[in-house]
């Protein structure tokens, strides 16, 4: 150790430190403390020692450091030697005292942890003192704490103690009154028993009078459509009686026309030939009958018709809304729908009777053979070229030569629309094709697609239309692909 921080001497300090621990031993702190009041100094002695060696640890323990500078008071001759001596010297006594040190550092270690041990024992027994001092106190408050909570119970349990007396004293006042709630409930069963068994009774009525109602509303609807089924036909005799008539009427005056011109002179061949067209229009006025039982209504039609308005409209705007014209246009369905949209077009049909009623609305028809109409338009002059239910009356090169006039006259981006029953369904193909007796023989799509891109049409697509409505309760896909399929069919192609 340093010539200025004299050396400490182990041994002499444990010796003090048993002597005072003795010293304090003979007189026994805490029984004093505990059994003598009058000395209650003593611990305050006691505290003043434990500051006292907390000080004198305290600067054991700073003089037991390992010094790194040589001490003021050796600077004075002869100790003043060079820097460099004076960091050996340094070194030499730090190494040769460096177990003495660590020894110096674990006693004053424990040290510390005794007096730390002994402040907490001083903490505990003052504690306990003033536990001892004042437990009479304690004991009066808790115990007077106790007695108010118990008067407290007891106040409580003489109220409760009343309450229970009213209540007995009220119970068979209650018990005559729930006996008289019970009688008047079973009174009330009683009649909501019979109110059940007398609605069971209406209902049952009811039920008898549903089913009586049921058959009657079944036969009334039999009875409606035996009257219109008998409407129908009424108006349909009368509108075929009405057409032959005034075609009868038009042929008398044709004929009343060239008899005043030339009798009593015989009748030339040309006037000959006129009567031969005529003699064409003698069915007219039937089958218009026949269209008007069979091809559905007018506004059916229209609804069907409704399909292609997409296609007319985009071939209209390519076509810089050039002319449309259908090809027997029949009663006018579709040029009424045009009409409708604001789209202007024309029709032509050879049945008289057809074109004359068209006529009636005002619609714009001729009557003409569709072909013979079409090789009359100059080439690139219409948008649409459209023939419902057409082609199935003519013949094959009929069919072609009609196919080839509408490629020629279309312009580009027009459009041609055929729609013809659809002989894959077999219902259509094997019997209701042959409800018209014009119909020649169905053409099946493919046949229809081919033709169009065979005779130059581009993009030809063919369109499924109409499927049947009532499934019959077919369970087998195959037979509801062959019989409940589209009745008809439409072949779209256009003019590149």
């Amino acid at each position: 150790m340093e010539a200025d921080n004299p050396e400490i001497n182990v041994d002499e300090l444990m010796q003090k430190i048993r002597a005072e621990v003795a010293k304090r031993r003979s007189y026994s702190p805490q029984k004093r403390l505990i059994n003598k009041p009058e000395n209650s100094n003593l611990l305050a002695r006691y505290n003043a020692n434990l500051e006292l060696m907390e000080g004198l640890l305290k600067n054991a323990e700073y003089r037991s450091e390992v010094r790194s500078k040589w001490p003021d008071n050796l600077n004075k001759f002869p100790f003043n030697v060079s820097k460099d001596i004076q960091k050996v010297a340094l070194k030499i006594l730090n190494f040769l005292f460096k177990d003495q040190r660590e020894v110096n550092y674990n006693l004053i270690r424990a040290l510390k942890e005794s007096v730390a041990l002994n402040r907490q024992l001083i903490e505990q027994v003052t504690a306990l003192r003033a536990q001892m001092d004042h437990p009479s106190a304690a004991i009066e408050t808790r115990l007077s704490s106790i007695d108010t909570r118990l008067n407290t119970t007891d106040t409580r349990f003489n109220s409760i103690e009343k309450r229970l007396s009213a209540v007995d004293s009220r119970i068979p006042e209650i018990d005559k009154h729930l006996g008289a709630i019970d009688e008047h409930l079973i009174a009330k069963n009683r009649r909501l028993n019979d109110m059940d068994d007398r609605l069971n009774t209406v209902d049952t009525r009811l039920q008898v009078v549903g089913d009586r109602l049921h058959t009657t509303d079944s036969h009334l609807h039999q009875v409606d459509s035996h009257v219109q089924r008998v409407d129908e036909r009424h108006f349909r005799n009368d509108s075929y009686l009405k057409n032959d008539l005034n075609q009868q009427k038009r042929l008398l005056s044709v004929f009343l026309e060239e008899a005043r011109k030339r009798l009593p002179e015989p009748f030339n061949q040309e006037q000959l030939q006129t009567f031969v067209d005529e003699e064409k229009h003698i069915s007219d006025a039937f089958y218009t009958a026949f269209e008007d039982r069979f091809r559905g209504s007018r506004e059916e039609i229209k609804n069907r018709l409704k399909t292609y308005i997409p296609f007319v409209e985009k071939a209209l705007a390519s076509c810089d809304y050039a002319p449309t014209i259908d090809i027997g246009c029949g009663r006018g369905e579709w040029l009424e729908l045009l009409s409708e949209c604001g789209i202007k077009s024309s029709g032509v049909d050879i049945n008289i009777t057809m074109v004359q009623s068209c006529q009636e609305l005002n619609l714009d028809v001729v009557q003409t053979d569709g072909l013979l109409h079409l090789r009359n338009i100059p080439d690139n002059s219409l948008a649409i070229i459209s023939a419902f239910h057409v082609i199935e009356h003519l013949p094959l090169q009929t069919l072609i030569d009609l196919t080839d006039e509408a490629l020629r006259v279309l312009r580009p981006g027009g459009i041609v629309i055929f729609e013809t029953p659809n002989p894959e369904n077999l219902i259509v193909g094997a019997c209701n094709f042959y409800f018209d007796p014009t119909h020649r023989n169905p053409i099946p799509p493919a046949t229809a697609q081919f033709l169009l891109e065979n005779r130059g049409f581009r993009q030809v697509e063919i369109h499924r239309l109409h499927p049947m409505g009532v499934d019959h309760n077919l369970d087998n896909q195959f037979l509801k692909d062959v019989l409940l399929c589209s009745q008809d069919y439409a072949v779209i192609g256009w003019k590149a």
